[in-house]
């Protein structure tokens, strides 16, 4: 898959919401949940989304907010396949 262009990664991200590009290159996007549970319930459905497409976001829960990090490292940088993912998991619901 290719790489994306820095105008298509701006027009990528002007439709996804919350989502930014971090110092790392990645697309990244912290999701404020009720309690640790439920950050802890929502990073396991978001592991589980991201092994059936077999692309993995880095995870960091902080309490109750978790934070996700996405980038096509074997292509690397960020590709269609990257926000693909970012909306499937927008999708997920957030008390799951």
């Amino acid at each position: 898959m290719p790489i994306l262009s820095a105008q298509e990664v701006n027009d990528q991200l002007a439709k996804l919401q919350g989502w930014s590009l971090n110092q790392a290159g990645e697309i990244s996007k912290t999701y404020p949940l009720a309690n640790f549970p439920e950050a802890m319930l929502f990073a396991n459905a978001v592991g589980m989304v991201a092994e059936s497409v077999q692309h993995h976001p880095d995870i960091l829960i902080h309490w109750r907010h978790v934070t996700l990090s996405l980038a096509s490292r074997d292509e690397g940088g960020l590709t269609q396949r990257d926000f693909d993912m970012a909306r499937q998991i927008d999708a997920l619901p957030k008390n799951v």
